[in-house]
């Protein structure tokens, strides 16, 4: 009992580092900053954050600069000098240094490249053996994904309230499962499962750019009214503003389709997204559903 409350201690800690991070990219992001973050000795700061994380502070708090700042570039065309002030860098040419040994690109050539190269389209073809997609096959591939979401989704653009949320962090798709199911063996503790309850799920990192076992997602769960943070779950609040709202009745291997073609239709209509982060309200339990399909929406916060 006390290892489970242990961890889900030192979970809380550490989702009050991420958030931390996210909120400071721009600012010195140090192991003694983030240690008093967290409530720990820097030793023992760095141990933990290795153990939950598999991966060195240094380290992710470099991808977390390096693919936010690819999606500045791919969604905002935001110029080279202004992302290497708003990450932290204390010009553009170190900036772009360090890009280019993320992402062995330079951003001018990853401008250039767009989708080409790093879309999840592009990505899907390298994994059949390929760097590039050709040009036809691109268009191709373009055009199947514009008539799948003609055809699978109702799209708005939409003002939203903000929105109070209890949310555990998973690191890794694989482990986003076991974040549901402790969040809502929570929620029920707490009396908040009923029929109209909502679970929502928010993607702190790209599949763009990182590999399914790093990408940071939060489980969540729809709150009337705000709380404070319990063990190891977190409060955290999706912010008002202008999005792009897509409806969907998919199943579960369809999701990926319906994210990068949602994607497309945005590129499409001339939109920018914002500096926020995409989710998705759940409204049903697909398990339930007679030809087990999500009902959902799927929401892209865009300028504006």
């Amino acid at each position: 009992m006390r290892d489970k409350q242990q961890q889900a201690n030192y979970q809380q800690r550490i989702q009050r580092v991420f958030e931390y991070i996210d909120e400071n990219l721009g600012e010195d992001l140090n192991l003694e900053v983030l240690a008093g973050q967290a409530y720990f000795s820097p030793y023992h700061f760095h141990r933990i954050f290795k153990f939950m994380t598999d991966m060195t502070l240094n380290d992710y708090v470099t991808k977390r600069r390096m693919e936010k700042s690819a999606a500045d570039l791919l969604h905002r065309d935001t110029p080279v000098g202004e992302l290497a002030h708003t990450y932290g860098f204390a010009d553009s040419t170190s900036f772009s240094k360090a890009f280019k040994n993320y992402f062995n690109i330079s951003p001018t050539q990853f401008k250039d490249q767009n989708y080409q190269r790093f879309s999840k389209i592009g990505q899907l073809d390298r994994k059949n053996g390929q760097d590039n997609l050709t040009h036809e096959k691109y268009i191709c591939t373009i055009d199947k994904l514009k008539k799948w979401i003609q055809m699978n989704a109702t799209i708005t653009i939409t003002n939203i309230p903000s929105m109070e949320l209890a949310y555990i962090s998973s690191l890794g798709v694989s482990n986003l499962p076991q974040a549901y199911h402790n969040l809502v063996q929570w929620a029920i503790s707490k009396g908040l499962m009923n029929d109209h309850s909502k679970m929502v799920t928010v993607y702190h990192d790209s599949f763009k750019f990182t590999s399914p076992e790093k990408v940071r997602i939060s489980a969540c769960i729809l709150l009337d009214e705000p709380m404070a943070p319990e063990g190891q779950i977190g409060r955290r609040t999706i912010p008002e503003g202008k999005y792009i709202k897509s409806a969907y009745t998919i199943g579960v291997n369809e999701f990926e389709q319906a994210w990068t073609g949602l994607f497309v239709w945005m590129n499409e209509q001339g939109y920018q997204m914002a500096d926020k982060e995409p989710f998705e309200i759940h409204h049903n339990n697909f398990n339930e559903h007679p030809q087990k399909k999500a009902i959902v929406d799927f929401y892209i916060p865009i300028v504006g």
